[in-house]
C-alpha cells in the first residue's frame, strides 16, 4: 500500500470530515465529498505515496435532510433504499464497476470459495479494478482524487414522500440483490423491527449455510457489511406475507434440504 495508515484510518478521517461539512446546507454533497477527500490528502501527503494505485479507498452513501427535501449521494457499489410510500420503493446504486470489469468479476466467481484457484482469480480481479479505479473509462471511489466526487450519483427527493431509508454496503444488501432471499420491502421491515445488527446476523446465517458459494457464487464467503436505518415518516405496516423472518425461515429449511442431498 502507498499509505502507511491503512483503510480504517482513511475511512474514519473521511467520515469525520463529511459529517462536519454536510451540516452546512449551502454545501452540496458532491462539494462536501470533494473537500473531504482533499482534506484527508493533506493529512498524510507528507508521509504516504498517494500517487500509487494501491491506496486506501472507500465507497460512500449519504443522505441529508435539507429544509423540505432529502439530498442523497451514492459513490461506488453501495445501495440507498428509499421507501416513498404510495410511490413504492426506490433504490439508488452505482454499478459502474460491474460495467467495466464484469468479465473478470464473473471469472472470479467461478469455483468453490476458499480454494487457492478461487483466491488467485479474486486477486487478479483486484489488480484489474485498481487499474480501472478513478479513471474516465473505469469506475469511481473515494480515494485520493477529489474529482471522484463529481462522478457520484446524486439527487433530491421531496421529504414528505420519504417514509424510511436504508444505507447499505454491498455486503449488507446481498440478501436482496445477490441471494434473492428478501425483497427490499422485507429488508426494510427487518431493519425497522430489529435493527441493522439483525440484518447482518441474518446475512451471516445465510452465508454460512452456503460456505463455498455453491448456490450463491461470491468473491469471499462473507463481505464487510454496514447498514444504517433512518425512519422519517410512517412506514407501511408489516403484512403477514412481507414478514422477513418467515421468508428467512423458509430459506433456512430449503438450505437444510439441499445439504441433505449431498
Amino acid at each position: 500500500m502507498g499509505c502507511i495508515h491503512g483503510t480504517p484510518w482513511f475511512v474514519r478521517q473521511l467520515g469525520t470530515h463529511l459529517i462536519n461539512l454536510i451540516g452546512d446546507n449551502a454545501v452540496s454533497l458532491r462539494e462536501a465529498l470533494r473537500t473531504a477527500i482533499a482534506k484527508v490528502n493533506n493529512l498524510h501527503s507528507g508521509t504516504c505515496a498517494l500517487n500509487q494505485e494501491a491506496v486506501p479507498a472507500s465507497t460512500v452513501v449519504m443522505i441529508r435532510k435539507r429544509d423540505n427535501v432529502l439530498d442523497y449521494l451514492v459513490l461506488s457499489d453501495n445501495v440507498l433504499v428509499l421507501d416513498l410510500g404510495v410511490e413504492g420503493i426506490q433504490t439508488v446504486t452505482d454499478k459502474r464497476v460491474e460495467e467495466v470489469a464484469g468479465e473478470k468479476m464473473q471469472a472470479a466467481l467461478q469455483g468453490p470459495t476458499g480454494t487457492p484457484e478461487h483466491a488467485a482469480r479474486v486477486s487478479e480481479l483486484v489488480s484489474v479494478q485498481r487499474r480501472l479505479r478513478n479513471h474516465p473509462d473505469g469506475y469511481w471511489v473515494a480515494a485520493t482524487d477529489p474529482a471522484a466526487a463529481d462522478e457520484a450519483l446524486t439527487g433530491t427527493v421531496n421529504l414528505a414522500k420519504v417514509q424510511q431509508a436504508a444505507l447499505l454496503t454491498d455486503g449488507a444488501s446481498r440478501l436482496v440483490d445477490s441471494f434473492g432471499a428478501l425483497t427490499w420491502a422485507q429488508l426494510l421491515d427487518l431493519l425497522r423491527m430489529e435493527g441493522p445488527a439483525a440484518l447482518i446476523a441474518r446475512t451471516r446465517e445465510v452465508e454460512l449455510a452456503d460456505p463455498i458459494g455453491e448456490r450463491w457464487p461470491r468473491f469471499k464467503r462473507s463481505d464487510d457489511a454496514t447498514a444504517a436505518y433512518v425512519r422519517i415518516g410512517q412506514p407501511t405496516p408489516v403484512s403477514h406475507d412481507r414478514q422477513p423472518e418467515r421468508v428467512l425461515a423458509e430459506l433456512r429449511a430449503h438450505l437444510r434440504e439441499l445439504r441433505g442431498l449431498h
